[in-house]
């Protein structure tokens, strides 16, 4: 009996064995979509700064001889709109969470507006937060659905209380674009809303978890709202917000000697936040454009409402970007995120 050659002995482990999968393309990388993502806001600014060379110049000169202690008070002010917001997002959820690490989350979750437009960043690290704190998913995304709603009727609301008690709307009325210029916007609209109803009608998979989600959204806002701690909670800190963001902005002009009443400029705020707040653009710069406008119109001059805009990124945006940035990094090393 011949003993099998070794060639043989080789090759049937082989045959036997399981192939080996074959490589799969490695997938583009999305750094350079992150990369222009976080860049786009520097090069529009960059190209207004260009555009307007000397108007920045002064506002910048300005800037630098602005009152410190009205500074920090705006500083102050940015403070208390992550305590606002941190009411708002307990207020929209029937779950208790933590209140010391909801702060710190909102804290972080501004860092995180700097990356992706429209609050995007913001929305995505409470998504986070919660998901870890054991909230379901649904649930998460109707409190992110409910606390975005109830921002927007706020905002909306104290704009009618101040376009009621100002004399100043009269000057708005100049800024408003006239029937013909609406049509374009009006149709983009129109037309978002279509295609999101003909889609949710033709693709059925989309139908049961978006039928799903609405119904969790609607059971929550009657949860919360038989809750008064909850509601005051949620419509309390939605309405306390963009007032104490108008303060900030109010404390970093005073500071610099802008010149308009403190109701001029909370009505400036709140009539370029809701005009231009939907634009998603990073960084929040359609606001700040439209922030410089709205100002400039009431009457302030074009350098002191540029350094105004300017000193209120800087107090509200760039220089919490470091501490939000650590705390966010905290979040993620306690497994809070």
């Amino acid at each position: 009996m011949s003993s099998p050659s070794p060639t043989s002995s080789v090759a049937a482990p082989c045959a036997a064995g399981p192939a080996a999968p074959a490589r799969s393309p490695a997938p583009m990388s999305a750094r350079p979509v992150r990369l222009a993502l976080c860049l786009a806001p520097l090069l529009v600014a960059g190209c207004w700064a260009a555009a307007n060379r000397p108007v920045v110049s002064e506002g910048v000169r300005r800037l630098v001889a602005a009152d410190p202690g009205w500074l920090l008070a705006g500083a102050g002010c940015t403070c208390l709109t992550w305590v606002a917001a941190s009411c708002v997002r307990q207020g929209a959820l029937p779950d208790r969470v933590p209140a010391g690490l909801l702060l710190a989350s909102q804290c972080a979750a501004g860092a995180a507006n700097h990356v992706l437009p429209g609050g995007l960043g913001a929305h995505a690290v409470t998504l986070r937060f919660l998901r870890a704190r054991g909230v379901p998913l649904d649930r998460a995304t109707a409190s992110i659905g409910l606390y975005s709603l109830a921002r927007s009727a706020a905002k909306a609301l104290l704009l009618l209380v101040f376009l009621a008690v100002s004399p100043a709307w009269r000057r708005l009325a100049d800024l408003v674009p006239d029937g013909p210029e609406l049509v374009p916007a009006a149709a983009v609209a129109g037309g978002v809303v279509t295609g999101a109803g003909v889609l949710l009608t033709v693709v059925r998979p989309l139908r049961r978890p978006v039928t799903g989600l609405v119904r969790t959204a609607l059971a929550d806002v009657r949860a919360v709202h038989a809750r008064p701690g909850r509601a005051l909670a949620l419509w309390g800190g939605a309405l306390a917000m963009p007032l104490v963001q108008a303060g900030a902005l109010a404390c970093v002009g005073a500071s610099l000697g802008l010149g308009l009443p403190w109701p001029q400029v909370v009505l400036a705020f709140l009539a370029a936040g809701t005009a231009v707040g939907a634009v998603p653009a990073p960084g929040g710069i359609a606001v700040d454009a439209a922030l410089v406008w709205t100002l400039a119109a009431f009457g302030a001059a074009p350098a002191a409402a540029t350094a105004t805009v300017i000193g209120y990124r800087l107090v509200t945006d760039w220089l919490p970007i470091l501490p939000g940035a650590l705390v966010l990094s905290a979040l993620v090393r306690a497994k809070a995120l």
